[in-house]
């Protein structure tokens, strides 16, 4: 359940509260792919970074090791040894990643795995059947993630599809929750805005899918190559129809300055790959901007990545140390990096919260909105 405490012109400081604990917003999700973060950080890494909710995604764990063994295991939360909330995502986006392998019709798609070629099939009742065996804490529905720019017939079409999508998802949910050997009886369901960046489709889809009372609302097919103002005008536009008492999360994004845009524009939740893979090849984030630990002036550098920071990295190892880890291709310096990273964007979420809560996030969002994307 949502609960609104305050806002700032558009801005939202709100709580979510679930049977996995509460989690305070706006907030990230740390991604954690097959139910750990990629750069080698464990469950209780994320709780001493400050993770509030981790992200796991259903395609990945449905083919490797499989949803069915998870819930023999106990699901996702024993698996992963994580007890705060867990979302996973339908799959829809990794169907649409795998564009060349697939075939979609009205009860759903067929593709091949990218691991051993073979065939699945994947609708509505079998991503929610996937996430149940998973336990999460809240399932996103499946949906079909459209590319950008895509034909405005076909974009209208897939909107209709993807409501009907939708409503089979919650039915098939609410199945699911009533049997005796589910996982997680209190499962939450998201739906997805889509509609490309035609606006009056994506008001038409947020309007059908808020008439059916979910737990949560996303805005689903941005920040897949459109540029960020396009991304900016769809959520303005897209965000006086989401219910107020609902949570909103914004798929897949993104910089600091993404987040920093769309918590003004209303958003409560996000996510993105980008923070661990950009860490895994040297690419940090401060709070003067982006920094790459490739470049020779760190080479004799001893001050810690950011001089601001608290995180566990900054504490005790310097540029120049974790520069040498990754000439020397040890493990180390992309677990290092992904930590500085995670615990940043985390802190930022932090930070967020608390401008909020002071009534100054106008002056905060002002301040580094554009300072945090730049490269120095």
């Amino acid at each position: 359940m949502y609960r609104l405490i305050k806002t700032e012109n558009k801005a939202r400081r709100g709580e979510f509260v679930t049977v996995h604990g509460t989690f305070q917003t706006p907030a990230f999700m740390n991604v954690a792919t097959c139910g750990a973060i990629k750069g080698a950080l464990s469950s209780t890494d994320l709780e001493n970074i400050g993770c509030q909710v981790m992200l796991s995604n259903t395609y990945h764990l449905h083919v490797r090791p499989g949803d069915k063994l998870i819930k023999e295991l106990g699901g996702l939360h024993k698996f992963t040894g994580w007890s705060g909330p867990i979302l996973t995502d339908s799959g829809g986006f990794q169907v649409f990643s795998l564009a060349s392998l697939r075939k979609i019709k009205e009860e759903g798609v067929a593709f091949q795995s990218h691991i051993d070629g073979r065939h699945i099939f994947m609708g509505p009742e079998e991503s929610m059947q996937i996430q149940s065996n998973l336990g999460s804490t809240i399932a996103m529905a499946f949906d079909e993630c459209v590319e950008n720019p895509a034909e405005y017939m076909y974009a209208a079409s897939s909107c209709e599809r993807t409501v009907r999508w939708l409503e089979r998802c919650k039915a098939e949910m609410e199945r699911l929750n009533s049997l005796p050997d589910t996982v997680n009886k209190n499962q939450l369901l998201f739906g997805i805005n889509q509609g490309c960046t035609y606006e009056d489709l994506r008001i038409e889809n947020m309007k059908q899918i808020a008439a059916l009372d979910l737990d949560g609302y996303a805005i689903g097919g941005l920040a897949v190559g459109e540029p960020k103002e396009e991304m900016y005008r769809i959520i303005s536009a897209v965000e006086p129809f989401m219910p107020r008492d609902k949570i909103r999360y914004l798929m897949g994004v993104g910089t600091p300055g993404n987040i920093l845009e769309a918590v003004s524009r209303g958003v409560d939740l996000f996510d993105c790959v980008m923070p661990s893979r950009n860490a895994r090849h040297g690419h940090l984030f401060t709070k003067a901007g982006i920094i790459n630990l490739n470049n020779n002036k760190y080479e004799k550098d001893p001050s810690p990545i950011d001089e601001t920071c608290s995180c566990p990295v900054c504490r005790k190892f310097s540029r120049a140390y974790i520069r040498h880890l990754f000439k020397a291709k040890e493990m180390l310096a992309m677990r290092l990096c992904v930590m500085h990273n995670l615990y940043f964007y985390n802190n930022l979420m932090q930070e967020i919260r608390d401008a909020l809560d002071a009534g100054t996030f106008g002056e905060y969002h002002d301040r580094y909105a554009d300072l945090l994307d730049t490269r120095i």
